[in-house]
């Protein structure tokens, strides 16, 4: 993942709310099976392995998130246990139809919270974070993202 993914990625985090943090975990998951499907291609399998261990860090986080009280927990535990193996089976024989297989549910689970989270006007989780501004600069095609208020006090609020 680039810096600039990262910093997008950064930048969602701190205004999203809960659905919305299920979707970036998504995306995130999907970036990764991406990366490590590229780096299959071009035969490096230290980027192969490690944009798996990603996607796994990614699924555990997905898995953590559960709220078992719903039987719907159950069923996407299940779902997520299979990807989890799936990797796995990947990551061992150095293969690459198993990520398919993966981004084929993820794909699926991802539209469908991104669709439940359309719906959610909750707050963002994050409270007194960074405004960020961007704009196009004087400057030919140049893009400028300004900080404001960047005291120590930022991120969680009790």
């Amino acid at each position: 993942m680039t810096n600039e993914m990262k910093q997008q990625f950064t930048l969602k985090i701190t205004r999203a709310n809960k659905s919305q943090l299920v979707v970036i975990l998504y995306e995130m998951l999907l970036t990764y099976l991406d990366e490590a499907q590229e780096a299959h291609e071009k035969d490096d399998k230290k980027s192969f392995r490690d944009g798996i261990r990603k996607a796994r860090g990614c699924l555990r986080e997905l898995m953590a998130s559960l709220h078992y009280e719903y039987e719907l927990a159950i069923h996407l535990l299940q779902l997520y246990l299979y990807a989890d193996r799936e990797l796995t089976r990947a990551d061992i024989h150095n293969r690459v139809e198993e990520l398919s297989h993966v981004r084929m549910i993820m794909s699926k689970l991802h539209g469908a919270y991104e669709t439940i989270s359309s719906d959610d006007a909750s707050a963002p989780i994050m409270a007194n974070t960074q405004t960020v501004y961007a704009g196009l600069t004087y400057g030919r095609g140049n893009l400028t993202e300004n900080l404001a208020d960047q005291g120590s006090d930022r991120g969680f609020r009790a």
